[in-house]
């Protein structure tokens, strides 16, 4: 009892103290993330309204918000179901290679983006390993569309994987054991307990994905060829406004992008939210 009145007397801080960090955590936030969202909207509507709308529906800019959408919408189910897979084999099952699973899930945080989508360029571009077949079939992946899903999918599929690992490895497996034990099937196993214990992790590691996969630009940069109206994306069509000096094009996709985080971080506190209220951690020691 003593002990523990000693730790809490240890880390009890004065008010004076208390305010301190959070007038420094409040400026720095203020500071590199605040002022700059802020500066984005301002140059965005510096020139008016009129200007605003007209440079998001130029047909260059819609291509690029239609094909950020559709890679989000391709990258982030696919690294749903091999996130899901992984993490379910991983914290209930007992394998040969299971460490070099995780360390190949790890991969994309450890290597650069930029080499990532070099690396597709050296495996499918036209004189890569696998160029030569690709294109006697006609077939097209680096510079098109497929390579930029690719080039996605890679560098985002951790996120969900990860997300769930620790959550599932903390809840065990007695429930899934028990299940079995009464006659469920694998599916009905996983659809009646497992999923419904993991649903708010699930969420939040989609969210992440999700939010990664609109903002993906090394990996994308390298394997698109940046062709206007084709195979650029919005963080990749800000770039080429902004090198042709159209700064009010370029803040305002670039606002279009800052608009998609903000929601992305509102949903984010909903979920978390959520799960507070519901009594469900989103990941282990939440």
């Amino acid at each position: 009892m003593a002990t523990q009145i000693q730790r809490r007397i240890s880390t009890h801080e004065s008010v004076s103290v208390t305010l301190l960090l959070i007038v420094v955590a409040l400026s720095y936030l203020v500071l590199f993330l605040g002022i700059p969202l802020f500066a984005v909207f301002v140059q965005a509507l510096s020139k008016g309204w009129e200007l605003y709308w007209k440079a998001l529906q130029e047909p260059d800019a819609w291509s690029a918000i239609k094909l950020t959408l559709l890679t989000a919408a391709i990258a982030v189910p696919a690294n749903l179901v091999f996130g899901v897979a992984a993490a379910w084999a991983i914290a209930k099952f007992e394998f040969k290679g299971k460490s070099l699973l995780i360390t190949l899930i790890d991969l994309p945080f450890a290597v650069s983006p930029v080499v990532s989508g070099l690396v597709y360029v050296l495996l499918f571009g036209a004189q890569g390993w696998f160029g030569p077949w690709l294109q006697a079939h006609d077939i097209k992946l680096i510079f098109a569309v497929p390579g930029i899903v690719l080039a996605t999918i890679f560098v985002t599929f951790p996120f969900i994987a990860r997300e769930l690992i620790p959550l599932m490895q903390a809840q065990g497996k007695e429930e899934e054991e028990a299940a079995v034990s009464l006659g469920a099937s694998g599916w009905q196993t996983f659809w009646r307990v497992t999923l419904p214990n993991i649903k708010w992790g699930l969420l939040y590691g989609v969210i992440l994905c999700n939010a990664r996969a609109m903002g993906e630009f090394g990996a994308v940069s390298v394997v698109s060829g940046h062709i206007r109206g084709m195979t650029n994306t919005m963080p990749l069509h800000v770039e080429i406004l902004y090198n042709e000096y159209n700064f009010v094009a370029a803040f305002a996709v670039a606002s279009l992008l800052a608009l998609l985080a903000l929601v992305t971080l509102v949903v984010k506190s909903l979920v978390e939210w959520q799960a507070k209220r519901s009594g469900e951690p989103l990941h282990h020691g939440a």
